[in-house]
């Protein structure tokens, strides 16, 4: 028997000796630091009896109006750290602000009680709150945490109090690099902390799905959250290393298992230099193959991280943050300036735009949809497209006119029947034959696809496959909705596998029918980022793939080692 070199660092003596905290996997990396608990100044829960209410209302005015203000601010610094999908958080808190019940009940609460703007501020936002956190749906309970968030950004200025990251708040051990600890994070909390000492995230709470996650992993800060009570203050101020990958946090390490992960960090750090050749590279697989690698954005905006990242086109453009942003209907020439714009900054690689995908965990006031029980399956995409002609119409007006600036395709989301196919394309010649009667030039060739995200999309997709240029197989919903499981309820997280053989036969089954009709199929969603599953995916024979800009290279490489 060989004798074991004792030179060499034991990892797993060294790990089994450390006290190990375990959470939930957040956001991979490795982060060495110092524990520090972060400490929100509340609100003042006493009720202030006040001699002029309407002074209040005016105070209460002035604070509302200075946060949206800084939700403002905060969205375009947020622009170049997080890209524009996950930005629009901010402009949709700024949308919360200038809710009418929740303005209207603030102020009654003022005038009626004669009480001090923080004290009715709090109240609402609890009622609020609590009324979100009742509901069925888990993306209505998300938003009492956003009520909150919204709700405390008020009280601080109220109170003449500071961001997160000011020295009151968290405490810091000199110059060496910390390790934030806390029962959540707000979205506006994540994107304003120091990277410059702040290098992981842990928290006793939280999803991840939720918006501080996929902030986090933007961000490149290692993430552990869930990890319940064994989080707690006792623990401010000691060593830890944040094992974000696998959801392990080792508390006052030793020498060696802290060499052990300064090693695996530097060989991480050694892979994302060895990336780095395969940018300016065709995506082609070992016998010559070649895949489309493509990248989702949520605006023009993100066309640069596009670029950065080196990737091939835009494989999914979702167009309904236009919407979102938008205080009403977005016109024909706005949207038409954003999609040429878009187009043209592409320098000719493929555009893919999904028409607007409004609905489910998407909605703007102004389309006054009502409440539903399980929205996900209700009154969304294609259905609300098809409700709204004219509406629909108008998109395909400015995207049709912004075909000619560039190589752009449009796509249908959320289809479960040919007539939906056929009553899309009839709106879109109609859109086409208004154009040719004005004299305004458009792509009659322009490419036209479908999202294949329904169980029913994908058992008749050789009946929709004749209708169509190509399939783009949304692996979320997909996922979803053959499970029937809800992707936005952590409650039943545990049940939502995208592995699950049904998934993939039907992933398997609408590739194979789009190829015996002639057409390409592709594949967008988390499955479609996962290496560990970009073999099935070539072996099935896909023919693009669409991913966040950041994993491009990453799965380029993955590509090119596989027959």
């Amino acid at each position: 028997m060989t004798e074991q070199n004792s030179s060499v660092p034991d990892f797993e003596a060294d790990a089994a000796q450390a006290v190990t905290l375990k959470g939930t996997p957040a956001s991979r990396g490795i982060a060495f630091g110092r524990i520090t608990f972060l400490k929100r100044q509340a609100a003042p829960e006493e009720k202030i009896i006040v001699s002029n209410p309407q002074a209040e209302v005016e105070r209460f005015e002035k604070a509302r109006t200075q946060a949206i203000e800084q939700l403002g601010q905060l969205y375009e610094a947020s622009l170049e750290k997080l890209g524009e999908q996950n930005a629009v958080v901010f402009q949709i808190h700024q949308m919360m602000l200038d809710d009418p019940d929740y303005v209207a009940q603030i102020e009654e609460l003022i005038v009626a009680e004669k009480c001090n703007a923080e004290y009715a501020v709090d109240q609402v936002a609890d009622r609020f709150a609590q009324m979100f956190a009742n509901m069925d749906n888990e993306y209505m309970q998300g938003r009492a945490a956003d009520v909150q968030d919204v709700s405390r950004r008020i009280v601080q200025i109220l109170l003449g109090q500071k961001g997160i990251t000011s020295p009151h708040q968290i405490t810091k051990y000199g110059d060496e690099p910390l390790i934030l600890a806390t029962d959540d994070l707000a979205p506006s909390e994540t994107v304003q902390l120091d990277k410059e000492h702040v290098e992981g995230i842990l928290t006793s709470a939280g999803s991840t799905r939720s918006h501080t996650v996929i902030f986090a992993r933007t961000m490149g800060i290692p993430a552990v959250i869930s990890m319940g009570d064994t989080l707690n203050e006792s623990l401010e101020g000691h060593l830890v290393i944040v094992d974000g990958a696998n959801g392990v946090v080792y508390l006052d390490p030793n020498a060696e298992l802290q060499e052990h992960y300064r090693q695996r960090k530097r060989t991480e750090d050694a892979l994302r230099a060895r990336l780095e050749l395969f940018r300016g590279k065709e995506t082609r697989t070992l016998s010559g193959r070649q895949i489309h690698l493509y990248a989702n954005i949520g605006s023009a905006d993100d066309i640069d991280l596009v670029k950065a990242s080196d990737a091939e086109g835009v494989g999914l453009f979702r167009s309904e943050y236009i919407y979102l942003h938008a205080q009403d209907y977005p016109d024909e020439e706005s949207q038409f300036q954003i999609y040429r714009d878009a187009a043209q900054a592409l320098d000719g690689r493929k555009l893919i735009i999904r028409t607007m995908d409004i609905g489910a965990d998407k909605t703007a006031a102004y389309f006054m949809l009502k409440h539903e029980e399980n929205p996900a399956m209700g009154m969304r995409a294609v259905r609300i497209c098809l409700s709204h002609p004219d509406i629909f119409k108008t998109q395909l007006r400015a995207l049709l006119r912004a075909s000619v600036f560039g190589n752009l395709a449009i796509m249908f989301p959320m289809i479960t029947s040919t007539d939906e196919v056929k009553a899309c394309r009839k709106i879109l010649q109609e859109a086409q034959a208004e154009l040719t009667q004005a004299g305004i030039p458009f792509n009659a060739a322009m490419e036209v696809g479908i999202m294949i995200e329904t169980p029913a999309a994908a058992l008749i997709s050789d009946e929709l496959a004749p209708l169509v240029d190509f399939f783009s197989i949304g692996t979320n919903d997909l996922t979803q909705f053959t499970l029937a499981v809800d992707r936005q309820n952590a409650e039943v997280g545990r049940f939502l596998n995208p592995y699950h053989h049904a998934v993939i036969r039907l992933i398997e089954m609408t590739i194979k029918n789009a190829h015996a009709h002639g057409i390409w199929a592709g594949v967008c969603g988390e499955l479609a980022a996962d290496e560990g599953f970009t073999h099935q995916l070539i072996a099935m024979g896909v023919d693009e793939i669409s991913v966040t800009p950041s994993s491009v290279l990453m799965l380029r490489a993955r590509i090119a080692t596989l027959a």
